[in-house]
């Protein structure tokens, strides 16, 4: 009699409703860089995590806390190139382009609090068969629409003056940390590289 060991793939957490949502950036994270295999070349990729509440799609994931707000996040390259996922979106985001000037040095931290129109729809993982959500577009508020007031804190980890949030993250996410050359370089030598802040005049012009 064959004695067969099944794969019951992971837990199935509660997904955040598909469709458009009002939603508003609250958290971003620095991941770092690290090696990553695309379509089997290995590259070295600086990337940034993006998260939004939904603060009319609410959830009771623990008792002790009642209802709270589902949060979506999506993960990209660090850059301002043309063809970059995160300029792409961004400028959806605000509803116009960006002149090289302004991409060449654009402090993503401004996201913070901005509200937005996410969205959201499911993928299944061919691995595990699990549903997860994917972040498949951000567009401006539509004229006369407000977004209600931000009810998770704002949060924010970087390589420098916040990397003090680090035990603040989930597990997955300080693991992937950990593998980044900013995080050994932080650990190992506590040197970290600055970059300027950008003129304020810069961005004048911009809705975020």
């Amino acid at each position: 009699m064959p004695i067969i060991a099944k794969s019951t793939g992971a837990t199935q957490r509660t997904l955040a409703p598909t469709g458009n949502h009002l939603a508003r950036c609250v958290k971003m994270v620095h991941i770092g860089t690290a090696e990553e295999t695309i379509q089997g070349k290995v590259k070295k990729l600086n990337k940034v995590k993006l998260y939004w509440e939904l603060p009319d799609e609410t959830h009771v994931f623990k008792e002790e806390y009642g209802a709270e707000p589902f949060m979506v996040s999506k993960e990209y390259t660090l850059s301002m190139s043309d063809r970059a996922n995160l300029r792409k979106d961004l400028e959806s985001w605000r509803g116009k382009g960006f002149t090289e000037k302004q991409a060449s040095n654009f402090d993503i931290t401004v996201l913070l609090g901005i509200p937005c129109m996410i969205n959201v729809i499911h993928r299944t993982a061919k691995s595990s068969g699990n549903e997860y959500v994917v972040v498949s577009g951000i567009t401006p508020l539509p004229k006369r629409v407000e977004c209600p007031e931000q009810i998770i804190p704002s949060f924010e980890f970087n390589f420098d003056e916040k990397f003090s949030n680090f035990d603040e993250l989930d597990e997955w996410t300080q693991g992937k940390i950990k593998e980044t050359d900013e995080y050994k370089a932080k650990v190992n030598s506590n040197e970290t590289e600055t970059v300027e802040d950008a003129p304020a005049d810069e961005f004048d012009d911009m809705p975020f």
